[in-house]
């Protein structure tokens, strides 16, 4: 019995300590996986009035470009440009051989002479109109002497001292000396209207002694050379391909729906990949009156209101056509974006947690971006921070 209380005795103070030093109970599962609150930034939607616009494809065109020919045929002389020099309006290009249209000239000219010398005229008196000349003299002074006979014979028949018939004779030859003056004026108005033709002939070889010598219409660049010189030609043979790049002209065709927002003087605005970064812009000169039957679109045509070493004939060029001045659109900051395995996300607060929008943007500004579709309004907040670690229906709290 006394050995009992003492094992007793002994371990009773054990028995207290072990409850004083005894750990806290754990915390339960379901308190450990509640997941804390995300912290974001938050920027509330706003409508701005944005401009509307599509893009076109265009074509940047030379302002001239032109093949230089002769329009006699003839041996190439000389060629005095080649590919890629520049040529000022009035150079002459080429030249063709120039002996046998200087023969052609000069034998018109001996023919002109010839002619004025038929009528009493030298070389320097061919713009004078003769009244007469020596054949008409001739046969005037032929005439006046007809007549002064037929009146003397009026009057001797009529004395009596010659007979009738005399008179007859004398009135026959004065018609005959007037019909040989009437030729001889007629042959001096044949011989004017041949010199005239033979003129005309002189003006046709000067023009084609001078078409021998081939001028640039225009400042420009030689595009190609397309004969050299020793080759004969026909006439009309192109013999180089003359391009003017300034100013450039813009050639596209406008689809049907934009027609109304395109007019003699609007401004389009341009950018091409050859240079990043710079926009362009022409002004349209020319509008084809009428759509293309099959593609649907209006042929337009702008001339570059600047330019640049780079823009060269030929490029395809993107124009940003503006169909309406300003429509309301709802837009975001361009940080609210999300985009990730080709989607495009944005997350909108909704009573503490976030609603995933996948979103197709629209237009875009400066550090804004359109959300199309009316998926949020004006003032909805959607996140700008923490947004790779963002998903559906996950809770967030704001921070400043």
């Amino acid at each position: 019995m006394n050995r009992m209380a003492f094992l007793v005795a002994l371990i009773l103070p054990f028995a207290a300590c072990s409850k004083k030093t005894e750990a806290p109970p754990a915390p339960s599962a379901q308190a450990a996986s509640k997941p804390q609150p995300l912290p974001v930034r938050a920027v509330a939607a706003q409508v701005r009035m944005v401009p509307r616009a599509i893009d076109i494809t265009g074509t940047l065109v030379p302002d001239e470009t032109t093949n230089l020919s002769s329009e006699v045929p003839g041996r190439i002389a000389e060629i005095r440009y080649d590919f890629g020099q520049s040529i000022r309006k009035g150079d002459i290009v080429a030249q063709i051989d120039r002996t046998e249209y200087s023969i052609q000239l000069d034998r018109v000219k001996a023919s002109l002479a010839q002619a004025l010398a038929r009528v009493g005229l030298d070389p320097s008196q061919e713009d004078a109109t003769p009244k007469d000349t020596p054949a008409i003299r001739s046969a005037r002074a032929q005439l006046e002497d007809a007549q002064h006979k037929l009146e003397t014979t009026r009057k001797l028949v009529g004395s009596g001292d010659m007979p009738s018939e005399r008179l007859v004779e004398v009135e026959k030859l004065v018609n005959s000396r007037r019909a040989a003056l009437d030729a001889a004026q007629d042959e001096l108005r044949t011989q004017l209207a041949n010199i005239m033709v033979i003129r005309a002939e002189r003006r046709l070889a000067e023009k084609r002694l001078a078409d021998t010598t081939v001028r640039a219409p225009f400042d420009g660049t030689v595009g190609a050379k397309l004969v050299s010189p020793g080759q004969y030609i026909k006439d009309n043979v192109p013999i180089l391909t003359l391009v003017k790049t300034y100013p450039l002209r813009l050639r596209l065709d406008i689809p049907e729906v934009a027609v109304a927002f395109v007019q003699t003087g609007s401004v389009l605005t341009f950018n091409s990949e050859a240079i990043p970064g710079k926009e362009f812009h022409a002004t349209v000169t020319q509008v084809n009156p009428s759509l293309e039957a099959r593609a649907r679109a209006l042929t337009a045509e702008a001339r570059l209101s600047g330019g640049h070493p780079a823009l060269k004939p030929g490029m395809f060029v993107q124009v940003k056509l503006t169909v309406s001045r300003g429509l309301p659109v709802t837009t975001v900051p361009g940080e609210a974006l999300y985009q990730v395995a080709g989607l495009s996300k944005i997350f909108v607060l909704r009573d503490g947690h976030v609603r995933e929008l996948r979103v197709a943007p629209g237009e875009s500004g400066d550090g804004w971006l359109e959300v199309p579709g009316g998926l949020i309004q004006s003032g909805d907040k959607v996140a700008v921070s923490n947004l790779a670690n963002l998903t559906d229906n996950a809770q967030v709290s704001l921070v400043p």
